[in-house]
């Protein structure tokens, strides 16, 4: 196996998002690409990576492989590629080593772990309300929320989009069908500020998200940039009476 990346700041700006929501994954690569599908540790969300094998400048695999990482180590390394850097990534036994080039050649090698896992893939489901529109306008909303509590509600209908938290304060925002893309039927669901906060540091790689939602069910937020996906799964969050 060697994988090489030209401009790995894609790559390390993704790892360092997925390990603020789990610590270990099960790295996929094949002849598509290299995947990552995770769940976080109090099953409430789930995270899906993907990159294509043709943003590689070498992609040489003889066979998948699944490689169990721990992503917080692979961050750190990540994080010591600079501009003009390139990454190259093998395995060698239990070992993936990486390599950056720059002005010097750095190697690196990483313990591989055995992970536990049986294998979820991304679920595919059909949503009441589709909301396209840009991610930094939504980062700002989400971070409005987090000033007046710890869950928000998103609102839904062919006409608007409201994003709205409430407490002892309550803060609101709302966008029209002229200013982002709707495509919605009436649909209300509650969602927790914390997993949230985590998933809009997917603006730092897409100027554009997708957020899917129904009554009270799971929602997906996308990331795309490119042909590269990064997309989050949220568990609803369900008021005690």
């Amino acid at each position: 196996m060697l994988l090489k990346l030209e401009s790995p700041k894609l790559l390390s700006d993704i790892v360092s998002i997925i390990s603020e929501l789990v610590t270990e994954v099960r790295l996929k690569i094949n002849k598509e690409g290299v995947s990552v599908t995770a769940i976080d540790p109090a099953n409430v969300a789930m995270v899906y990576f993907k990159m294509p094998s043709d943003l590689f400048s070498q992609y040489e695999i003889d066979k998948d492989e699944i490689l169990g990482v721990n992503l917080e180590n692979l961050r750190q390394v990540l994080r010591r590629c600079g501009l003009g850097s390139s990454l190259t990534l093998s395995k060698d036994d239990n070992l993936l080593k990486l390599s950056i080039q720059d002005r010097i050649k750095r190697d690196f090698t990483l313990a591989l772990i055995d992970i536990e896992s049986d294998d979820k893939e991304m679920p595919q489901w059909e949503f009441k309300s589709v909301i396209k529109m840009n991610a930094d306008s939504f980062v700002e909303v989400i971070e409005d929320c987090g000033v007046v509590g710890d869950a928000c509600t998103f609102i839904a209908d062919p006409a608007k989009f409201v994003v709205e938290a409430h407490g002892l304060n309550s803060a609101r925002a709302e966008f029209s069908s002229d200013e982002i893309e709707l495509y919605a039927d009436a649909s209300t669901a509650r969602f927790s500020l914390e997993y949230l906060n985590k998933f809009i540091k997917g603006s730092k790689i897409s100027s554009r998200v997708t957020i899917s939602f129904s009554d009270n069910h799971p929602m997906r937020i996308d990331f795309p940039t490119g042909n590269v996906m990064l997309s989050f799964v949220l568990a609803p969050r369900v008021e005690q009476d």
